[in-house]
């Protein structure tokens, strides 16, 4: 073996192969020698630009490429963006998953529905345990996050220590669990870290994120005040927390609970199975039941508070949900932040329930699961790593995490803001970005995933834009003259009752085209269609300065 080779064996390797640069689809891919596991496989939901798409989840090449090295998934928590991609990547890469007991349990729903539970190995982990993986060690230790059993994973590699935060914050008064276990951060800071990759979602926020425990108390004062209306409160259907609070809530002033959306019905039912949520008996109640009780002993729990167009809230606002309106007197009380991006959504949606006479409190009564500054600095003093990698948020979350670490002494050649594909290597000598490997996204449409790529997304982007216009003509098979039309006929373009003499023009100039072509012996379809695109596209534009999609479609007969 040479010199160089021995040299970049001795080294870790990683390589994010997503989750940077954006909030969503994490996952993290560790390297040493023939040992490849991978931190989190998460989705992410799409951009306006991205029609028709459901679902974005990462393209994994790179581990495809490499498929005989992979040794495992290693889960943080149960959130869409660090679980939601695995039942689609799972079919291409089957490798075992490690995850605490409650991630494990929304895993398992996943993989139930799409038919992989039977074929997918599984192993829970408790905190404080490690699981052995070819060259790694992974330990998990406990923190806390928007959701229960969050982990943060110390990485063992014969290069040194890297510490993964996975997304956390610091309370010390959590409504279900331990604390975050500050006390192994600091023994581990002991040991030596080589690295510590930290969630930099709330970076640019001074202070300390407040304890989950507060919103229970906004919610009692809410509550109270609210106590002749119905009570509707939209949440994230992961944040169990949450929904406890909730719950203990309704209880102590005598409302019965409905839970409304499927993404929450599902968490919910795992988690009371697994003993992460306590409901008192006959609190909860079917959503048929509740012209059983009057409004004001009513509490109604659901999804939508990020405006989803399909989520519960939203049909309700839209009056499109088969069981629930909103009425006059409705209190409607959004429990969440607006994830960037999504602020016009829930502004929509607010505008709505308001129209509708409605209360509607969004503000107070929610929380962030994502440290803040001074929370981030307790965590890079007691493990004091050797490199500082920003992870789990936009450029300006990474940069703003990489300009705090800078102020705690770390010096600049020693933080590495990524992006993803980069291959960062690194040992206690020295460490530096290498190379890059191939990233992307693959786009989930219904049940095809990959089969829209940028060619089709461009197309409906024009279509969307410009509309259609489809020029049909039938041909004498034989003799090749013109039979029937062309006609035009056009969608999104033009209210065709109101531009008879637009669309008549249109069939007249396209007429002449087509029988001058036959007229010099030109029967190539290619070339007609490629006349018709012409001569149909310079009029077009001629008289409306627009550009529609042109479709022509010529038969023989």
């Amino acid at each position: 073996m040479k010199r160089s080779e021995l040299k970049t064996a001795s080294k870790l390797n990683i390589i994010p192969l997503g989750g940077l640069e954006q909030i969503g689809m994490n996952i993290t891919a560790f390297r040493y020698e023939d040992s490849i596991i991978v931190v989190d496989c998460g989705l992410s939901f799409p951009a306006d630009d991205m029609l028709g798409i459901d679902l974005v989840i990462p393209d994994i090449t790179y581990l495809m490429d490499n498929a005989d090295k992979v040794r495992a998934f290693v889960i943080t928590h149960g959130h869409e963006d660090h679980i939601g991609a695995l039942p689609y990547i799972l079919k291409k890469l089957n490798v075992p998953i490690y995850a605490t007991k409650l991630t494990m349990g929304i895993i398992e729903n996943k993989l139930k529905e799409h038919e992989l539970l039977n074929g997918t190995k599984r192993k829970i982990i408790k905190f404080g345990d490690s699981v052995n993986l070819g060259a790694f060690r992974v330990e998990f230790i406990k923190t806390n996050h928007s959701i229960v059993d969050a982990a943060a994973l110390a990485i063992y590699s014969p290069a040194g220590i890297v510490v993964h935060t996975g997304d956390f914050k610091v309370d010390y008064t959590p409504v279900f669990g331990d604390a975050i276990d500050l006390q192994r951060f600091a023994e581990l800071g002991k040991k030596g870290v080589l690295a510590l990759m930290c969630d930099s979602t709330n970076a640019e926020r001074p202070g300390f994120t407040q304890s989950e425990r507060t919103v229970g108390r906004t919610f009692d004062t809410l509550f109270n005040e609210h106590k002749d209306t119905r009570i509707i409160i939209a949440t994230f259907a992961s944040n169990v927390d949450r929904v406890q609070q909730i719950i203990n809530s309704a209880y102590k002033y005598g409302r019965k609970v409905v839970v409304e959306g499927r993404s929450m019905v599902n968490i919910i039912q795992t988690a009371t199975s697994l003993g992460y949520l306590s409901i008192p008996d006959k609190t909860l109640i079917e959503i048929d039941q509740l012209k059983n009780y009057p409004d004001e002993q009513t509490v109604i729990i659901t999804t939508g508070s990020q405006g989803e167009s399909m989520a519960a809230l939203s049909r309700m606002a839209e009056d499109n949900h088969r069981k629930i309106s909103i009425t006059a007197g409705d209190t409607v009380i959004f429990s969440s932040n607006p994830i960037p991006g999504n602020e016009k959504a829930v502004t929509k949606v607010i505008n709505e329930l308001l129209m509708k006479g409605a209360d509607v409190i969004f503000q107070d009564a929610h929380v962030s699961g994502h440290a803040c500054q001074e929370e981030i600095k307790l965590l890079y003093t007691l493990l004091q790593p050797r490199y500082a990698i920003p992870v789990h948020g936009e450029y300006k979350h990474l940069k703003a995490q990489a300009k705090l670490v800078e102020n705690l002494g770390i010096d600049k050649e020693d933080i590495f803001i990524l992006s993803s594909g980069d291959v960062l290597e690194l040992n206690h000598e020295g460490a530096q970005v290498t190379g890059k490997v191939p990233v992307g996204t693959i786009l989930v449409d219904g049940l095809g995933v990959g089969d829209v790529g940028n060619v089709v997304l461009r197309d409906r982007q024009h279509l969307a834009e410009d509309g259609i216009m489809i020029v049909v003509l039938a041909l004498d098979k034989v003799g090749g003259y013109l039979v029937s039309g062309p006609d035009v006929v056009s969608r999104g373009f033009v209210y065709v009752r109101e531009a008879d003499e637009l669309m008549e023009e249109a069939r007249v100039l396209l007429d002449e085209a087509v029988q001058s072509c036959l007229g010099r012996g030109i029967s190539d379809w290619g070339k007609l269609k490629s006349t018709i695109k012409e001569v149909l596209c310079d009029f077009v534009w001629k008289k409306t300065k627009r550009n529609p999609m042109i479709l022509p479609i010529i038969m023989e007969v």
